[in-house]
This record gives structure tokens, sequence and C-alpha cells, in this order.
């Protein structure tokens, strides 16, 4: 029986012992490779902060101290101490427990996070509530795993510290996102700072010469300056203690009784505190220590050599592949991402073209303005970004680009549904919110080829910004014989058919399975989806009904925009739009997303016969 089976709740672990406490985390670690092995999930990360969660489980009493997790993905050892470890074998699995924290799951979930450098801000909103209420309560913002390269996070930083005595600020530094420690002097005397004997000798010292009649306070106050100035002369990095903290720091982010001890020191801080704190990325499992970039986000893995289960091309090599291919033949042509290179493909580009790929860290805002600089002097900039974190970057898209009427391109990985990451990560808005950028000429490729087609129609064909989206994973089936031939459109079938099926990317494969099936049905495959070409609408007049199957967002989609063009052609046919209708897509695999939005060929099928 292992001291895991004992714990249930936070309270399970506050009597504990530190050798107790980190049985206790070789416990976790254990349980976080066997069931993200299964499941896949962001291992490297969770591993890190193993005993960070512990320590702050056993210091602080959450709900009422409220933890904020940024990125959510570092939340895995919380949901297992906070009541959801019999459910964690569901993790992102449809119907089971999310792989984010989710304030509908838990009452110890505070704020939900799937994207990153939001914990401080958030934080700050929650400890500022709690003090106008009088909730005696500290809120808790744990930020690292590169968060600390989002300038959201600084913004949050600017602006937190004005009388905000209950909010605690936690840098997981796993070498991710900051630089290395900031020196022995440092850390010895942040070890003497948090020994409880010093915090008890400091305060009885600041008491004492605060009651000496007439001059004691002013002794009191010139004890607290001497104190600031003297950290300021030994710590190297005053950054954080200029913002308003109380700096404390490096911590070893391993060491459980050094963790519990300056949590102890900041809960009881009438100060807002900053806490630094240095962690392994895949502590505990050497295949994730050794690769912590490529456990970050992974599939299903054999647990005992780190491998994939599943490997080979798919969209994002795809694209990188092709990539390197335009780089050889064109100097021009630079690559930019938002700390994604793998994720995105552009791995092996940044190998071969060092001085032309450019990693900004997560900062997608900046990513698009550079990218912007960059082709205001003559280079043709990639911006590889993933659907959802392409939202974060919105008025650059208009302001920067679009107005200032740049070639950017951009190849937008993950569109459409993405399985089991759940509602943060669909890459279902890009399509209404791209239909508004104005000069924005946007691609959907079904296939590599296509994709790698019309990369190069955009680059080099196409005036103005560029949006090239995919889908994640790998390409479906293709009809015999079929070609991508630079049309802005595709006709599958005769014309003369009563029923039409619109569609494009992915679900083309699903639309022309089905149309082997259906008769007196055509199928029309847009391969351009913005802007649509209206030569299309002069095969529309002896349709009866038209069905159009986007895997996306209706409200803005493009089926909206097609609808409104025929309506404005005076063409009459019965119009059915399948869509994903204002909600939010739960996490599933992307096979029983498109079934449960009715997007996949059995439904399609359905759709055409029933109507």
């Amino acid at each position: 029986m292992s001291i895991l089976d004992g714990v249930n709740t936070p309270k399970d672990i506050k009597k504990m012992n530190i050798d107790e406490l980190n049985e206790l985390c070789a416990d976790i670690r254990k349980i976080l490779i066997s069931t993200v092995s299964e499941n896949g999930g962001h291992l490297a990360s969770n591993l890190g902060v193993v005993e960070l969660t512990v320590a702050l489980h056993k210091v602080f009493n959450s709900p009422a101290d409220q933890i904020v997790f940024d990125v959510g993905h570092q939340c895995y050892t919380h949901k297992i101490l906070t009541g959801r470890k019999k459910d964690f074998s569901t993790l992102r699995t449809e119907g089971g427990i999310s792989g984010f924290t989710r304030p509908d799951e838990s009452e110890h979930d505070i704020f939900s996070s799937g994207h990153s450098s939001t914990s401080i801000s958030a934080a700050a909103g929650l400890a500022k509530a709690k003090q106008l209420k009088g909730d005696k309560g500290k809120v808790i913002a744990v930020i690292g795993d590169g968060a600390l390269t989002g300038g959201l996070a600084y913004e949050a930083l600017n602006n937190c510290c004005d009388d905000n005595s209950n909010l605690i600020v936690i840098l997981n530094d796993n070498n991710m996102s900051i630089s290395k420690n900031v020196g022995t002097m440092a850390k010895n005397l942040t070890t003497i700072r948090t020994s409880p004997r010093y915090v008890t000798f400091k305060s009885r010292i600041q008491r004492g010469l605060a009651k000496i009649p007439k001059i004691g306070a002013q002794i009191s106050r010139t004890f607290t300056l001497l104190n600031a100035q003297l950290r300021k002369k030994i710590y190297h990095s005053t950054f954080f203690e200029n913002l308003g903290f109380r700096y404390y720091g490096p911590i070893d982010g391993h060491d459980i009784d050094a963790l519990i001890d300056v949590l102890k020191v900041a809960k009881a801080h009438t100060h807002s505190v900053f806490i630094h704190i240095n962690t392994v990325k895949g502590k505990g499992y050497n295949p994730a220590e050794k690769n912590p970039t490529q456990f970050h986000g992974i599939g299903r893995f054999n647990i005992n050599t780190g491998e994939p289960k599943s490997s080979g091309k798919n969209f994002s090599s795809s694209f990188g592949e092709t990539m390197c291919g335009f780089a050889e033949n064109d100097s021009r042509i630079c690559c930019v991402t938002a700390a994604m290179a793998e994720g995105t493909g552009l791995c092996e580009f940044s190998k071969k073209f060092p001085k032309r790929f450019f990693d900004v860290g997560i900062a997608e805002q900046h990513a698009v303005t550079f990218s912007s600089g960059l082709a205001k002097n003559g280079m043709v900039p990639v911006f590889a970004v993933y659907s959802t974190f392409l939202q974060r970057s919105y008025d650059q898209l208009i302001h920067d680009v679009s107005m200032q009427k740049l070639k950017v391109v951009f190849a937008v990985d993950r569109a459409g549904f993405v399985g089991e990451d759940g509602e943060s990560h669909q890459g279902i808005y890009d399509t209404a919110f791209l239909n508004s950028v104005i000069g924005l000429t946007v691609f959907a490729p079904s296939y590599y080829a296509e994709l790698e087609a019309m990369l190069y129609e955009g680059i080099y064909k196409v005036h103005g910004a560029v949006a090239v989206r995919y889908p994640r994973g790998n390409e479906r089936y293709k009809p015999e014989n079929y070609e991508y031939k630079h049309e802005p459109y595709y006709i599958l079938g005769s014309t003369n058919a009563e029923n039409c099926i619109v569609t494009y990317g992915r679900l083309f494969s699903e639309c022309a399975k089905a149309y082997e099936s259906l008769e007196n049905t055509f199928v029309i495959k847009l391969n351009r989806i913005k802007p649509i070409d209206e030569n299309i609408f002069d095969s529309l007049w002896e349709s009866k009904k038209i069905f159009f199957f986007e895997e996306g967002i209706k409200s803005g989609g493009v089926g909206e925009v097609f609808a409104s063009m025929l309506a404005e052609k005076g063409i009459t046919a019965h119009f059915k739009h399948v869509a994903v209708n204002d909600e939010f897509v739960k996490q599933a695999s992307v096979d029983r997303q498109l079934s449960r939005y009715k997007l996949d060929c059995d439904s399609v099928i359905e759709e055409v016969k029933n109507a």
C-alpha cells in the first residue's frame, strides 16, 4: 500500500513529515508517468512541479487560499491531491478530467487556464477582490515553463504590487523562461532569510525597536530601509524587488523542506511576495529529463523507452519540410515561431537556417509585428502558429499587417478540432476572425501536396498577407485521381445534381467518402476560403439543396459568408449550415468530435438523405 492511497484531500498531507512527503512525491511521479504514457499530455512540466505542488497544499488551505496555475497544464499533481486521484486515469479522455485547470471540475481549480502568461493578472484581481471583501486568504500565482516570456505577465507585474499584501507569485524557473541563478551569495542569503529562526528573530527585533519611546518608529523604518538596501547590494537581480515584491530565491524546487519554509514565510508576510524556484523539467523520468521539449506535450509513449507510439509524417512535419525547400532557393524566406518550434515542425529549419529562424518566446503579438518589420524591409516572413494562439494577436493582424499592406504569411497549424487538449486549444475560431481582416487571403489545404502548393502560391503568387490553415495530424481519404490544380475551388461530381455539399480543409475527406454513397449529389471543395471565388455560384443554379459542412465556429464562419453570397446572387436553394454553434468543444478524440458535431462521413450521408 503506497502512501498516496491515504491521500484524498489536501488535509491528508497536513500532518506528514518530510520523509513521508518525499515518499508521496515519488508515488505521484509514478502515476503521472503511467497515466500520460497511456493518455498523452504534458508530462515534463508536471514532473517538475511535484514537490512545489505538495508543499503548496501542505502550507496553504485550498480553496480558501487560491492557487492559480500558469499554464494550466502544470496542474496534474494538484488534481491528484484535490480529490481527483481515482479519476486521474481518465485524464484528457472523453468525459474524463481535463488536462488543464477547470473551475467546473473542482472548487480547487480557481481559474481556467489553457493559454500562457495569464496567472499573475488573474491572481492580482483575485487578491484585490479578497482585500475589498476583507478576506484574509492568500492568492498564489504559479508561473513558469516559458510563461514569463509573454508580455501579459509583465503588464501584470507592473500593476499588481500596490497594496496587494495577500498576493504571492512563484516563478517555476525550469530554464524554459529566464536566465540561470543569480549567484551563490543570493542563494545563501535566501537560505538564511527563509529559516524559521531568522524570521522569528527578525520580527522580534522589529517589534522591540518599534516599542522604544519617541524614536522607536523611526529606528524601525531605518532598519527596514537598510535591510532593503543590503538585499539590493547582494542580489544581482533586483527587478522584482524594484516592482515592489519581497523577493526570495533562488530556491531548490525539489527540496520540499526548503519549499515549505519559504512558503510559510510568504504566508506570514504583509507585502506581496515573489518566490523564485529552480526545477528540472521532466524530473524523475530519464527520457523526459534528457528531452524536456519532446515530453512537454506528448502523445502515448512506451514507458520503458520513452519512444512515442505513433509517429511519421503529418501536416506539421510536411510544413517544416516545405519551408526548408523554399529557404534553400530563396534567401528572403524567414520562419518565426512563438515557443513552438517542435510543435510546428520547424526544428530542422532552425538547424539549417539559424540566422533566418526566430523563436520569440510565448509572444504572439510581438511575433506578428516583428514579422511585419521583416516584411517591410524586404524579407518574406512565415509565422508558424497554432490556431488557438493566433487569437492573441488579432490587433496586430489588422493594424500591423493588413493596414500596412505587408506580405506576411501565417502558417496556421492545428486548425479545426484538436482532440484531447479540449476547449482552450480548439482551432475553430480563426476562420471567423480572419474573415474580418481586410486584404487577407486564406487557403485551406486538405492534403500535404496541397499544403506545399498553397504555401508557394501564398508566398509567390498572391499580393498581400496570406494565411494557410491546416489540421493537426495526418491527411485523410483522397478520392481517386484527385489533383490540386491551383484553382480556388474543385468540383467532385456533376453540377446537374439537386444536392450540393460545400466544405473545405479536412472535411473534404469526409464529404468525398459520403459522396460515393449518395445519389444526385455533388461536392464543392473550397481551396481558397477568403475571398470566395464568385464563379462558384454559376454551378449552383440547378441545386435544390445546399449543405455547408464546416469544422469551425458557425458565427462569422465561412458558411455564413457563403450563405450571404447565395442570397446576394438570388440563389434560392434550401441552405443548411452544419458547424459548431455557440459552444466550447470538449475534449475527445478528433474522430469523436467530428461525429458529435455531425461532420463525419456517416453524419453527412444522414443529413443529405434526411433533408
